[in-house]
């Protein structure tokens, strides 16, 4: 008897569900992340079975795409660079400073980092068009000048918009290092005497740069693998960066084409790998020796008779950058005729009713709903077992799927798109090509990240002694987790939820690639007819994407009582 319940119990503890829930995650994670990621850097070294460097020589000899190398190379270093530049005084007055409107301007950039980038590069288009461009056309008018002092259709224009909509994320970044940092240095500055500004630059700055420096690698690896910016703003004026050579050459529907897409890709991949490197180890490491975990404030510093003028600096910045491009797009859904002024004369409502009515945008609109809405769900459930695992367990070989998830997050979604067309199409016993399953999964590869982060983030929070107490009470994991600690971390999991659904609702690179005829979605449709039919009728639809990205914004709010927005 004592035998069989020994046998029992050493049965029940071989068949752990945590052991089982793991396996099924790297399991899933091997079979559709790291084997295609492997075999697109396989092939691109074994074109044709046997090992060959003619794709690279190719490749990197064609003076095109010699030129989208450098180009991509130069607007990220410059989007990078300006991108901090802007962040961090940002960050700085938003956080630590008495700036008036502070939250309100806190809100208007995070929620500007949620907005698809490819929004703002139509905006642009339209106010810095070399010949009918809105602010070109009235600066031409006020000081009289025979040509337009700024061309969209350029590297600088590339940059511009790039920074407008890629510098919240370093914001985001460094407001939140900002939040976490030990103030006791610099409140020992200013009792010292130290002036703000001195305090600043040799306190603060200082204990900010691992901070700075993650901040600016993110900008710069998200820059370079951008698509929707450059396909919009840069190919009209024949600047091409790596992302849109890749998505030409796999449209040339040819072998050859494809081994140049997956040696173009390999450099996307190689240098998004070395920055997440820097960013998980080296960087890290020196974080934890200069943020503590206290919860003490900072002092917040008073702006004294500077805070009205650096208020409107803010403003000025945030109407130019955020306001005047979503007002553009808002007002030409509305334009009857593109080449007149916006008045009550060439208004219309033909585009909104057509965004509403028309079959093909509406299809495609349930299959971004769909798509997002499977990424999210299957996303979340993935990722909260993994969160537990990782905070309440001391499983071996938890952090494998940590690691894994992190990868896939810091993979350009043109080389994860490239890689699942590659290996699921069949010639490896799956076949998912063409189907939504394919941009469910890539998706899923790309944006798991979010919700992993927000839940390990609330479970780090929550004492483990109801679970305790409930296991001491007889109940299994699983009803630990159903009816204890899922139920403490559920604003954590809505909020997740909407992190991974809105990105995956608009997304246009892996879309762009992976789509069919029935599998069309909302970011692609709206990028053809902004590239190729009616620029109204894409204003129309990124208007809406706008107007849902505030209404989201407002009900996460709601449904977690303040704790979370996006």
């Amino acid at each position: 008897m004592v035998k069989a319940e020994s046998a029992l119990a050493t049965q029940k503890k071989y068949f752990d569900p945590k052991w089982l829930i793991m396996g099924v995650i790297i399991g899933f994670l091997v079979i559709f992340q790291v084997f295609p990621l492997l075999y697109l850097v396989v092939k691109s070294f074994f074109p044709q079975g046997s090992f060959s460097l003619s794709a690279f020589k190719r490749v990197y000899t064609y003076k095109m795409n010699w030129d989208a190398l450098k180009t991509t190379l130069i607007t990220a270093s410059a989007t990078m660079v300006f991108g901090i530049i802007i962040a961090f005084p940002l960050a700085w007055l938003v956080g630590r400073t008495n700036l008036i409107g502070k939250k309100f301007f806190r809100t208007l950039f995070v929620t500007t980092y949620m907005v698809p980038p490819y929004v703002g590069a139509m905006a642009w288009m339209r106010l810095l068009n070399p010949t009918v461009g809105t602010i070109n056309v009235i600066l031409m008018k006020i000081f009289h000048l025979e040509s337009s002092p700024f061309n969209i259709y350029s590297i600088g224009g590339l940059i511009w918009v790039l920074t407008g909509f890629y510098f919240p994320y370093a914001f985001i970044t460094i407001s939140r290092a900002m939040e976490k940092m030990d103030p006791s240095l610099e409140e020992a500055s200013r009792i010292s005497g130290a002036s703000p500004l001195k305090t600043l630059a040799k306190i603060t700055l200082p204990l900010m740069l691992p901070s700075i420096v993650a901040a600016a690698l993110l900008v710069f690896v998200t820059a370079g693998s951008c698509y929707g910016i450059p396909s919009i703003v840069g190919v009209p004026g024949q600047i091409h960066t790596v992302t849109t050579r890749i998505i030409d050459f796999v449209y040339i529907g040819t072998q050859e084409g494809l081994t140049d897409a997956t040696t173009l890709a390999v450099f996307l991949m190689l240098i998004a790998n070395i920055v997440l490197y820097v960013s998980t180890f080296p960087l890290a490491k020196k974080q934890f020796i200069t943020v503590s975990g206290k919860s003490t404030r900072p002092n917040i510093v008073d702006l004294g008779r500077w805070r009205i003028p650096i208020t409107l600096v803010v403003v000025i910045f945030a109407v130019i950058v955020v306001v005047i491009p979503f007002l553009t797009v808002a007002t030409t859904s509305l334009t009857v005729n593109l080449g007149k002024p916006f008045s009550l004369e060439n208004i219309t409502m033909r585009y909104w009713e057509r965004i509403f009515t028309r079959k093909a945008i509406l299809s495609s609109a349930k299959n971004s709903v769909v798509s997002a809405t499977l990424a999210a769900t299957f996303g979340m459930v993935v990722t909260s077992m993994m969160a537990y695992l990782l905070v309440r367990t001391k499983a071996k070989g938890r952090k494998i799927p940590d690691f894994l998830i992190t990868v896939g997050s810091g993979t350009p979604s043109v080389v994860i798109a490239l890689a699942l067309i590659m290996t699921m199409s069949g010639k490896f016993v799956i076949n998912i090509y063409n189907t939504l399953s394919i941009m469910v999964i890539a998706y899923m590869i790309k944006y798991m990240l979010m919700g992993m982060r927000t839940v390990v983030s609330a479970l780090s929070q929550i004492s483990p002694s109801l679970e305790e107490a409930a296991q001491i009470s007889g109940a299994g994991w699983f009803r630990r987790m159903k009816d204890v600690t899922f139920k403490l971390i559920a604003p954590s999991f809505v909020a997740g939820w909407f992190l991974i659904f809105m990105p995956c609702f608009y997304e246009l690179t892996m879309s762009t690639l992976l789509y069919s005829t029935n599998t069309k979605t909302l970011g692609y449709e709206l990028f053809t007819y902004q590239t190729y039919h009616s620029q109204q009728t894409a204003s129309a639809l990124a208007t809406a994407i706008l107007i849902m990205v505030i209404f989201v914004n407002w009900l996460l709010s709601r449904l977690t009582k303040g704790k979370f927005s996006v």
